[in-house]
């Protein structure tokens, strides 16, 4: 007597969800960049606050982890690469701007939230002194709890003085928690923290999509004087860097033409300066007993004394000319940016 075999198959997969999928690959691929959103302590009505300022620019997708593997896939994303993040309560971010921009604009777009009892306080919480518009009665109790100082005016609870609650690290309790909503107060913020983003087949992890802008400038203009000085000692020929090029060249020329002597009505000044510094140094080198005996006794007696100021006066002269020199070379960040345009197109 033969046997009937039955093979088990994959379940059938239902048409909501083939549905769901096949909209969702289709989204994904109007896109250029695909965030992996966390939804943890994001409650819903801050998320719609930020979902409608973004609204031009990016679209969340809250989606179950199992279809947005599978729209993903559709969607041709190497989900080897984007797997790891795609797990837990999760939400697909789709926008064209550049990764680092997205984070920066979500990072930004905070928005405060009500303490929860068991939560650390990120920073200190301050109650303000003033009308509390609470009615004096069993919830006195709470004041004396935290350590509020208060007194009762005109049949209401006023607390007399600012008072911190909580310092940054510390847990909020149920009575912190529940007195800090009657309040108003809301000391916590809460924004779309970003797993990891996907752009174009590359995967850069949240932790490393936070920039210091500041640093980046920073390290932006050194990187282009870097530039225009490499430019000028190559003779680059570019506009902004041939300035360069052509003022440290006559400098240069200058000073080569003071120490060898060399006569042109632009030198002559340098020359005479240059010798002068010079004869003054050996004068004073040689001190007063040598100098008599080589019959320059005059010259050092007195003159050397009053070129001595004078040669005090050059050197601040020549300090001053050489601050205003590198005043003059000092570029302003119009000049960087037209130096960086000229140096890499």
């Amino acid at each position: 007597m033969s046997q009937v075999v039955i093979k088990k198959g994959r379940p059938e997969i239902p048409g909501w969800k083939k549905r769901a999928v096949d909209e969702l690959a289709i989204e994904t691929k109007k896109y250029r960049v695909i965030g992996i959103g966390l939804l943890e302590r994001l409650p819903t009505a801050q998320f719609q606050q930020i979902r409608k300022k973004l609204r031009n620019k990016v679209l969340f997708k809250v989606v179950k982890t199992s279809i947005a593997i599978r729209a993903l896939e559709k969607a041709g994303v190497d989900l080897e690469k984007l797997k790891p993040y795609v797990t837990g309560s999760l939400m697909l971010v789709l926008t064209n701007m550049n990764p680092f921009e997205l984070a920066r604009t979500l990072d930004e777009l905070k928005v405060p939230v009500p303490a929860k009892p068991g939560q650390v306080a990120e920073s200190n919480i301050v109650v303000p002194a003033g009308d509390t518009g609470i009615k004096p009665g069993p919830q006195l109790s709470t004041f004396s709890k935290l350590k509020i100082p208060y007194q009762i005016k005109g049949g209401s609870v006023w607390i007399s003085k600012d008072t911190v609650v909580a310092k940054k690290g510390d847990v909020i309790s149920s009575d912190l928690a529940g007195f800090l909503q009657k309040m108003g107060i809301l000391p916590f913020e809460v924004s779309v923290k970003l797993k990891a983003v996907y752009d174009r087949g590359i995967v850069i992890p949240g932790d490393r999509l936070k920039l210091d802008l500041e640093e980046i400038t920073s390290e932006t203009i050194q990187a282009v004087r870097s530039a225009l000085e490499i430019g000028s000692e190559i003779v680059y020929p570019a506009k902004e860097v041939l300035e360069l090029t052509i003022a440290k060249a006559y400098r240069r020329g200058v000073t080569v033409a003071a120490e060898a002597g060399y006569l042109t009505p632009e030198t002559a000044e340098y020359v005479f300066r240059s010798a002068i510094k010079k004869a003054n140094a050996i004068i004073l080198s040689l001190g007063e007993d040598v100098a008599k005996e080589l019959g320059v006794e005059a010259v050092v007696a007195a003159p050397v004394a009053a070129a001595a100021a004078p040669a005090k006066e050059e050197k601040k002269e020549e300090e001053t000319k050489e601050e205003e020199e590198e005043k003059e070379e000092e570029l302003s960040e119009e000049d960087l940016a037209a130096g960086l345009g000229a140096l890499f197109g």
